[in-house]
């Protein structure tokens, strides 16, 4: 595996904890339908979140929650509207989320979620 899928892994493993720390039940990681990748789908008090997790060592190509741009967006709300629909939670709301997650020196993570991130569209 290469060092940046490996990053990525141990980011989407540390957002997944922290979601789940704070009431979230983690529904599904790593979805894959209709060609997009959706990282983490939650749920909490009748709440649907899909999640984007970005992880990186630093800051040099800019904060990750920059890369979530307009075309992700709609990428991963083409990809929640398919997994609605085949899998017709119970839903009273559905919202996008993103969560941030930097290695730290000492080891441990600087984790950030931005919860309603975007709309969708």
């Amino acid at each position: 595996m290469h060092n940046h899928l490996a990053l990525g892994a141990a980011g989407e493993a540390v957002a997944a904890a922290h979601l789940a720390r704070r009431g979230y039940r983690i529904v599904a990681t790593n979805v894959r339908i209709e060609g997009v990748e959706i990282d983490l789908i939650v749920s909490r008090a009748g709440v649907w979140a899909f999640v984007e997790v970005k992880t990186r060592r630093s800051r040099r190509h800019g904060a990750p929650e920059e890369s979530v741009d307009a075309r992700k967006q709609q990428r991963i709300a083409r990809g929640a509207q398919a997994w609605l629909r085949a899998h017709r939670p119970r839903a009273r709301r559905v919202r996008f989320d993103v969560v941030t997650c930097e290695p730290r020196p000492d080891g441990g993570w600087r984790v950030r979620h931005w919860e309603n991130a975007y709309g969708g569209s």
